[in-house]
């Protein structure tokens, strides 16, 4: 398959999975992107940009990486166009201030940290962790669904991927 038809695929599994128009919030098709495969040439992480895919080059920005279950991680990148696509509440679980420092490290979100959410979340579902202005902290896969993460005092509500080290 060509990139453009790939393109065309991956616009249509990420409209599935976070909803219409996200497929063109994360890859605009006036922006160039790099596509790299896996051995079998299936498409595993979509980059922002063309990227020289030589050794020792820029890892450029990655929008999401495709797994094999058919579903997108996010990336920095990725979370903010998703961010951006679809207003508040929309794939957000948002934290209290004093998790701040922790989430962008990298650490999990608990639920008696969780102080409003997307009561749309089920539990898997790729969110992003923000707080109450709704500024990016980390993205991960949800633990919880939406209400579970405003109703339980313990437990991990989102399993953090990749903190986000300050504000864009």
């Amino acid at each position: 398959m060509s990139d453009s038809e790939d393109l065309a695929d991956l616009r249509t599994g990420a409209d599935y999975q976070f909803g219409s128009g996200a497929g063109r919030a994360l890859f605009p098709p006036d922006e160039p992107v790099t596509i790299r495969r896996s051995s079998g040439g299936r498409p595993r992480q979509v980059i922002a940009g063309d990227v020289d895919d030589t050794p020792g080059s820029s890892e450029g920005d990655r929008i999401v990486t495709y797994g094999t279950d058919g579903r997108f991680t996010l990336g920095e990148v990725g979370a903010r166009r998703i961010g951006g696509a679809f207003p508040e509440p929309s794939h957000r679980v948002v934290v209290g201030e004093e998790s701040e420092p922790f989430v962008r490290e990298g650490r999990n979100a608990f639920a008696k940290f969780v102080t409003a959410v997307d009561e749309g979340i089920r539990p898997g579902d790729e969110v992003l962790v923000v707080d109450g202005d709704d500024a990016l902290f980390a993205v991960g896969r949800a633990e919880l669904s939406g209400s579970e993460a405003l109703a339980f005092d313990s437990g991990v509500a989102v399993k953090v991927r990749h903190g986000v080290g300050g504000e864009a």
